[in-house]
Protein backbone atom coordinates (compact mmCIF):
# COMPACT_ATOMS: atom_id res chain seq x y z
CA UNK A 1 0.00 0.00 0.00
CA UNK A 2 1.16 3.23 -1.05
CA UNK A 3 0.76 5.71 1.77
CA UNK A 4 -0.54 9.43 0.69
CA UNK A 5 -1.26 12.61 2.34
CA UNK A 6 -5.02 12.59 4.59
CA UNK A 7 -7.31 15.31 4.05
CA UNK A 8 -8.76 17.27 6.88
CA UNK A 9 -11.82 15.15 6.70
CA UNK A 10 -10.50 11.64 6.43
CA UNK A 11 -12.09 9.73 9.22
CA UNK A 12 -15.14 10.69 7.39
CA UNK A 13 -14.32 9.41 3.99
CA UNK A 14 -12.42 6.42 5.61
CA UNK A 15 -15.49 5.70 7.72
CA UNK A 16 -13.80 5.06 10.73
CA UNK A 17 -15.98 4.08 13.76
CA UNK A 18 -16.24 3.85 17.25
CA UNK A 19 -15.64 -0.24 17.06
CA UNK A 20 -12.13 0.58 15.32
CA UNK A 21 -10.75 2.24 17.57
CA UNK A 22 -11.94 -0.33 19.95
CA UNK A 23 -10.04 -2.83 17.91
CA UNK A 24 -6.58 -0.51 17.89
CA UNK A 25 -6.27 -1.15 21.74
CA UNK A 26 -7.62 -4.47 21.58
CA UNK A 27 -5.02 -5.79 19.26
CA UNK A 28 -2.29 -3.67 21.38
CA UNK A 29 -3.33 -5.36 24.57
CA UNK A 30 -3.54 -9.11 23.02
CA UNK A 31 -1.10 -8.70 19.66
CA UNK A 32 -3.43 -11.20 18.63
CA UNK A 33 -6.22 -10.91 16.61
CA UNK A 34 -8.51 -14.10 17.53
CA UNK A 35 -8.09 -13.07 21.24
CA UNK A 36 -8.36 -9.34 20.77
CA UNK A 37 -11.65 -10.26 18.85
CA UNK A 38 -12.92 -12.24 21.69
CA UNK A 39 -12.33 -9.48 24.20
CA UNK A 40 -14.48 -7.23 22.23
CA UNK A 41 -17.46 -10.01 21.84
CA UNK A 42 -16.83 -10.52 18.28
CA UNK A 43 -15.84 -13.28 15.43
CA UNK A 44 -11.91 -13.32 14.54
CA UNK A 45 -13.00 -12.75 10.47
CA UNK A 46 -15.34 -10.24 11.46
CA UNK A 47 -12.86 -8.02 13.04
CA UNK A 48 -10.23 -9.26 10.33
CA UNK A 49 -12.57 -7.53 7.89
CA UNK A 50 -13.09 -4.58 9.97
CA UNK A 51 -9.46 -4.01 9.83
CA UNK A 52 -8.69 -5.36 6.55
CA UNK A 53 -11.48 -2.71 5.04
CA UNK A 54 -10.21 0.37 7.03
CA UNK A 55 -6.90 -0.25 6.25
CA UNK A 56 -7.55 -0.77 2.45
CA UNK A 57 -9.73 2.45 3.14
CA UNK A 58 -7.14 4.54 4.39
CA UNK A 59 -4.24 2.71 2.08
CA UNK A 60 -2.12 2.17 4.46
CA UNK A 61 -1.39 -1.19 6.62
CA UNK A 62 -1.68 -0.41 10.63
CA UNK A 63 -0.32 -3.72 11.61
CA UNK A 64 2.02 -6.37 10.64
CA UNK A 65 0.80 -9.99 10.59
CA UNK A 66 2.93 -12.93 11.44
CA UNK A 67 2.62 -16.51 12.60
CA UNK A 68 2.46 -15.30 16.15
CA UNK A 69 -0.47 -13.09 16.02
CA UNK A 70 -0.23 -9.01 14.82
CA UNK A 71 1.90 -6.14 15.62
CA UNK A 72 1.58 -2.37 15.12
CA UNK A 73 3.92 -0.62 12.68
CA UNK A 74 4.57 2.84 12.97
CA UNK A 75 1.26 3.70 11.29
CA UNK A 76 -0.54 1.44 13.80
CA UNK A 77 1.07 2.95 16.80
CA UNK A 78 -0.12 6.44 16.38
CA UNK A 79 -3.73 5.16 15.80
CA UNK A 80 -3.54 3.37 18.86
CA UNK A 81 -1.97 6.29 20.91
CA UNK A 82 -5.03 8.32 19.49
CA UNK A 83 -7.99 5.97 19.92
CA UNK A 84 -6.72 5.64 23.71
CA UNK A 85 -7.23 8.97 23.93
CA UNK A 86 -10.40 9.61 22.07
CA UNK A 87 -11.47 6.68 24.16
CA UNK A 88 -10.83 7.91 27.44
CA UNK A 89 -11.83 10.89 26.77
CA UNK A 90 -15.60 9.42 25.60
CA UNK A 91 -15.25 7.43 28.67
CA UNK A 92 -14.34 10.47 31.25
CA UNK A 93 -17.49 12.52 29.40
CA UNK A 94 -20.09 9.53 30.40
CA UNK A 95 -18.61 9.69 34.01
CA UNK A 96 -19.17 13.21 34.43
CA UNK A 97 -22.66 12.82 33.03
CA UNK A 98 -23.52 10.55 35.48
CA UNK A 99 -21.98 12.55 38.30
CA UNK A 100 -23.79 15.82 37.24
CA UNK A 101 -26.64 13.77 37.17
CA UNK A 102 -26.24 12.07 40.76
CA UNK A 103 -25.33 16.15 42.00
CA UNK A 104 -21.92 14.33 42.41
CA UNK A 105 -18.26 16.80 41.00
CA UNK A 106 -16.58 14.37 39.16
CA UNK A 107 -13.59 12.84 38.61
CA UNK A 108 -10.02 13.10 38.81
CA UNK A 109 -7.19 10.84 38.05
CA UNK A 110 -3.41 11.74 39.37
CA UNK A 111 -0.25 10.76 39.03
CA UNK A 112 3.18 11.39 40.52
CA UNK A 113 6.08 10.13 41.94
CA UNK A 114 7.42 9.07 44.78
CA UNK A 115 8.63 11.73 46.89
CA UNK A 116 5.46 14.23 46.46
CA UNK A 117 3.62 10.86 46.84
CA UNK A 118 3.90 11.65 50.25
CA UNK A 119 4.62 15.31 50.82
CA UNK A 120 2.32 16.65 48.76
CA UNK A 121 -0.35 14.73 47.59
CA UNK A 122 -1.58 12.86 50.32
CA UNK A 123 -2.32 15.91 52.36
CA UNK A 124 -4.09 17.27 49.63
CA UNK A 125 -6.46 14.67 48.97
CA UNK A 126 -7.15 14.19 52.95
CA UNK A 127 -7.90 17.92 52.25
CA UNK A 128 -10.35 17.51 48.80
CA UNK A 129 -12.04 14.69 50.58
CA UNK A 130 -13.37 16.98 53.30
CA UNK A 131 -14.38 19.50 51.17
CA UNK A 132 -15.46 17.69 48.35
CA UNK A 133 -16.77 14.44 49.30
CA UNK A 134 -17.87 13.45 45.76
CA UNK A 135 -14.74 13.89 44.13
CA UNK A 136 -13.66 10.69 42.95
CA UNK A 137 -10.24 10.46 43.20
CA UNK A 138 -7.56 8.27 42.00
CA UNK A 139 -4.11 8.22 42.20
CA UNK A 140 -1.15 6.43 40.90
CA UNK A 141 2.69 6.21 41.79
CA UNK A 142 5.07 5.56 38.61
CA UNK A 143 8.19 7.06 37.12
CA UNK A 144 8.08 10.08 35.49
CA UNK A 145 8.18 8.70 31.97
CA UNK A 146 5.15 6.77 32.47
CA UNK A 147 3.67 9.84 33.67
CA UNK A 148 4.53 11.53 30.66
CA UNK A 149 2.79 9.24 28.44
CA UNK A 150 -0.08 8.66 30.65
CA UNK A 151 -0.95 11.95 30.48
CA UNK A 152 -0.33 12.54 26.53
CA UNK A 153 -2.75 9.40 26.32
CA UNK A 154 -5.33 10.92 28.45
CA UNK A 155 -5.39 8.07 31.11
CA UNK A 156 -4.31 11.01 33.59
CA UNK A 157 -5.25 14.53 34.28
CA UNK A 158 -2.20 15.48 35.67
CA UNK A 159 0.74 14.41 36.81
CA UNK A 160 4.05 15.54 39.32
CA UNK A 161 7.35 14.33 38.25
CA UNK A 162 9.56 15.49 35.82
CA UNK A 163 9.05 15.92 32.06
CA UNK A 164 11.38 13.42 30.07
CA UNK A 165 13.49 14.18 27.13
CA UNK A 166 11.63 12.52 24.63
CA UNK A 167 8.59 14.04 25.08
CA UNK A 168 7.73 17.61 23.90
CA UNK A 169 7.81 20.04 26.37
CA UNK A 170 5.69 22.68 24.84
CA UNK A 171 2.50 20.24 24.80
CA UNK A 172 2.38 20.59 28.88
CA UNK A 173 2.03 23.30 31.22
CA UNK A 174 4.41 23.06 34.06
CA UNK A 175 5.10 24.29 37.34
CA UNK A 176 8.10 23.49 39.52
CA UNK A 177 7.62 22.31 42.94
CA UNK A 178 10.93 21.28 44.77
CA UNK A 179 13.95 18.91 44.52
CA UNK A 180 13.93 15.60 46.32
CA UNK A 181 16.01 14.88 48.90
CA UNK A 182 17.33 11.43 49.35
CA UNK A 183 18.59 8.95 51.34
CA UNK A 184 19.77 5.41 51.90
CA UNK A 185 17.84 3.10 53.79
CA UNK A 186 18.86 -0.66 55.74
CA UNK A 187 17.14 -2.46 57.82
CA UNK A 188 17.84 -2.10 61.60
CA UNK A 189 20.35 -3.90 62.85
CA UNK A 190 22.49 -3.98 59.45
CA UNK A 191 25.95 -4.28 60.33
CA UNK A 192 27.19 -1.24 58.93
CA UNK A 193 25.31 0.76 61.85
CA UNK A 194 27.76 -0.65 64.47
CA UNK A 195 30.40 1.96 62.69
CA UNK A 196 28.61 4.72 65.12
CA UNK A 197 29.65 7.38 62.84
CA UNK A 198 28.54 9.10 59.77
CA UNK A 199 29.19 6.70 56.56
CA UNK A 200 30.77 7.32 53.35
CA UNK A 201 30.52 6.31 49.69
CA UNK A 202 33.97 4.08 50.88
CA UNK A 203 31.59 1.85 53.56
CA UNK A 204 28.94 1.57 51.23
CA UNK A 205 30.86 0.07 48.01
CA UNK A 206 31.16 -3.61 49.17
CA UNK A 207 27.14 -3.81 50.36
CA UNK A 208 24.41 -5.68 48.38
CA UNK A 209 22.13 -3.04 46.73
CA UNK A 210 18.27 -3.21 45.55
CA UNK A 211 18.55 -0.32 43.08
CA UNK A 212 16.24 0.77 39.56
CA UNK A 213 17.50 0.06 36.37
CA UNK A 214 20.64 1.43 34.53
CA UNK A 215 19.83 5.30 33.46
CA UNK A 216 16.78 5.41 35.82
CA UNK A 217 17.26 8.46 37.37
CA UNK A 218 17.89 7.42 40.59
CA UNK A 219 20.74 4.79 40.31
CA UNK A 220 22.17 7.46 37.55
CA UNK A 221 22.19 9.66 40.82
CA UNK A 222 24.21 6.94 43.48
CA UNK A 223 26.50 6.15 41.00
CA UNK A 224 27.38 9.97 40.17
CA UNK A 225 27.67 9.96 44.15
CA UNK A 226 30.15 7.46 44.20
CA UNK A 227 32.47 8.66 41.69
CA UNK A 228 32.78 12.26 43.22
CA UNK A 229 33.73 11.06 46.18
CA UNK A 230 36.49 8.75 44.21
CA UNK A 231 34.59 5.34 44.59
CA UNK A 232 33.36 2.94 41.61
CA UNK A 233 29.51 2.67 41.51
CA UNK A 234 27.99 -0.44 43.73
CA UNK A 235 29.07 -3.59 41.56
CA UNK A 236 26.21 -6.45 43.92
CA UNK A 237 23.23 -4.52 42.60
CA UNK A 238 19.71 -6.09 42.44
CA UNK A 239 17.62 -4.24 39.77
CA UNK A 240 14.12 -3.61 40.62
CA UNK A 241 12.33 -0.23 39.87
CA UNK A 242 9.02 -1.30 42.80
CA UNK A 243 9.75 0.54 46.06
CA UNK A 244 7.67 -2.36 47.32
CA UNK A 245 10.16 -4.83 46.55
CA UNK A 246 13.05 -2.41 47.80
CA UNK A 247 11.65 -2.11 51.17
CA UNK A 248 10.65 -5.97 51.59
CA UNK A 249 14.30 -6.93 50.62
CA UNK A 250 16.03 -4.47 52.79
CA UNK A 251 13.70 -5.90 55.35
CA UNK A 252 14.82 -9.14 54.73
CA UNK A 253 18.72 -8.75 54.55
CA UNK A 254 22.03 -6.67 54.81
CA UNK A 255 21.14 -4.93 51.64
CA UNK A 256 20.91 -1.12 51.14
CA UNK A 257 18.89 0.96 48.76
CA UNK A 258 17.84 4.63 47.82
CA UNK A 259 14.79 6.44 48.69
CA UNK A 260 13.42 9.64 48.53
CA UNK A 261 13.88 10.73 51.94
CA UNK A 262 9.91 11.82 52.48
CA UNK A 263 9.20 8.40 51.83
CA UNK A 264 11.73 6.82 54.25
CA UNK A 265 10.46 8.95 57.14
CA UNK A 266 7.38 7.74 56.60
CA UNK A 267 8.42 3.66 56.79
CA UNK A 268 10.98 3.99 59.64
CA UNK A 269 9.35 4.34 62.58
CA UNK A 270 7.23 0.87 61.78
CA UNK A 271 10.75 -0.47 61.83
CA UNK A 272 10.24 -1.92 58.30
CA UNK A 273 14.09 -0.10 57.67
CA UNK A 274 15.92 2.92 58.81
CA UNK A 275 17.76 5.76 57.52
CA UNK A 276 21.50 5.24 56.78
CA UNK A 277 23.42 8.10 58.53
CA UNK A 278 25.43 9.12 55.94
CA UNK A 279 28.25 12.22 55.95
CA UNK A 280 26.25 14.81 53.66
CA UNK A 281 22.42 14.81 51.90
CA UNK A 282 21.96 15.27 48.43
CA UNK A 283 19.54 15.52 46.12
CA UNK A 284 18.21 14.87 42.36
CA UNK A 285 16.54 18.07 39.76
CA UNK A 286 13.68 19.29 40.71
CA UNK A 287 10.09 17.90 39.98
CA UNK A 288 6.53 20.00 38.77
CA UNK A 289 3.12 19.42 38.18
CA UNK A 290 2.41 19.61 34.14
CA UNK A 291 -0.47 18.90 32.15
CA UNK A 292 -1.54 19.02 28.76
CA UNK A 293 -2.02 22.46 27.31
CA UNK A 294 -4.90 21.63 24.97
CA UNK A 295 -6.53 19.72 26.55
CA UNK A 296 -9.23 21.14 28.90
CA UNK A 297 -9.91 19.27 32.56
CA UNK A 298 -13.01 18.20 33.79
CA UNK A 299 -14.59 20.35 36.71
CA UNK A 300 -13.08 17.67 39.11
CA UNK A 301 -9.97 17.73 38.09
CA UNK A 302 -9.54 21.52 37.75
CA UNK A 303 -10.49 21.62 41.38
CA UNK A 304 -7.65 18.90 42.55
CA UNK A 305 -5.24 20.78 39.94
CA UNK A 306 -5.93 24.10 41.86
CA UNK A 307 -5.86 22.78 45.21
CA UNK A 308 -1.72 20.91 44.33
CA UNK A 309 -0.93 24.06 42.93
CA UNK A 310 -1.72 26.41 45.89
CA UNK A 311 0.01 23.67 47.91
CA UNK A 312 2.95 23.39 45.87
CA UNK A 313 3.33 26.90 46.04
CA UNK A 314 2.96 27.11 50.10
CA UNK A 315 5.68 24.59 50.13
CA UNK A 316 7.98 26.54 47.95
CA UNK A 317 7.44 29.79 50.13
CA UNK A 318 8.38 27.79 53.47
CA UNK A 319 11.44 26.74 51.80
CA UNK A 320 12.10 29.84 50.78
CA UNK A 321 11.43 31.48 54.66
CA UNK A 322 13.10 28.84 56.02
CA UNK A 323 17.33 29.40 56.55
CA UNK A 324 19.01 25.90 55.81
CA UNK A 325 20.82 24.49 58.59
CA UNK A 326 24.74 24.06 58.21
CA UNK A 327 24.12 20.50 59.00
CA UNK A 328 22.28 19.99 56.15
CA UNK A 329 24.43 22.01 53.65
CA UNK A 330 27.22 20.08 51.45
CA UNK A 331 30.85 21.71 51.26
CA UNK A 332 33.66 20.90 49.09
CA UNK A 333 33.42 19.74 45.29
CA UNK A 334 30.41 17.20 45.62
CA UNK A 335 28.12 19.72 47.23
CA UNK A 336 24.47 19.43 45.67
CA UNK A 337 24.80 21.98 43.37
CA UNK A 338 28.12 20.33 41.88
CA UNK A 339 26.74 17.03 41.79
CA UNK A 340 23.12 17.85 40.14
CA UNK A 341 22.88 15.38 37.78
CA UNK A 342 22.79 16.70 33.95
CA UNK A 343 18.64 16.36 33.28
CA UNK A 344 19.32 15.28 29.23
CA UNK A 345 20.66 11.93 30.51
CA UNK A 346 19.15 11.04 34.02
CA UNK A 347 15.32 11.81 34.32
CA UNK A 348 13.08 8.95 36.01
Amino acid sequence: MTPHRFPANWFLKARLKLRHLQLFVALDEHRNLHRAAASLTMSQPAASKLLGDLEESLGVSLFERHGRGVEPNWYGSLMIRHARTILSGLQEAGEELNDLLAGHSGSVSIGTVMAPAVELVVPVITTLTRDHPDLKIAVAVETSDVLAERVQQGVMDFAIGRLPDHVDAACFDYQEISSEELCFVCRDGHPLLRLGRPLTAADLVDATWILQPLGSLLRSRVEALFRAEGVPPPRKVIESASPVISLAMVAENDSVTVFARALAQVFSPTGSCTIVPFHKRFSVEPYGIFWLKDRPLSPGARTALAALRAASDAKMRRALETPQSSSSRDTGPSSDIEMCMDSANNRI
